[in-house]
């Protein structure tokens, strides 16, 4: 996930080697969709991540420009991670990949509401979240 290693030309290859694994994608799943924002928050995800695999995640989503890092404001001792301007601009993948999965998967009451909303009127369900995002 270095950002001067290209595996090829091609668009799809470019974007997934900055975000194309399953870590670095619920990593701005939760920063969207779950407003987590610390290493703490990170660690309490369903999935499990382990520390040394969340660290490296964070420190290429960063070199990316996908997520910019912050002081915490309650605590010295803690960093605020946000979707940078150009993680932000991940949304309306995610939302198609919601949309998709809801096609071949159950999903769990939360999700599933988040998944209408969004098939109502996909536009003004980013726009919405695009600008909640920013505002933080």
């Amino acid at each position: 996930m270095e950002t001067s290693k290209k595996r090829s030309e091609c668009p799809l290859s470019c974007s997934l080697d900055v975000f194309g694994d399953k870590w670095s994608l619920l990593i701005i799943r939760d920063l969207i969709f779950y407003k987590k924002g610390t290493y703490n928050d990170f660690l309490k995800s369903e999935e499990g991540i382990a520390t040394n695999i969340l660290a490296s995640r964070l420190k290429a989503l960063e070199e990316n420009g996908i997520i910019e890092k912050s002081a915490h404001p309650e605590s010295k001792a803690k960093i605020l991670y946000r979707l940078s301007k150009k993680g932000i601009d991940l949304l309306p993948i995610i939302v198609e990949i919601y949309i998709w999965s809801d096609k071949y998967f159950s999903m769990p009451l939360e999700i599933k509401q988040i998944i209408t909303e969004a098939k109502k009127d996909k536009d003004k369900f980013v726009k919405q979240i695009t600008k909640e995002l920013k505002s933080k």
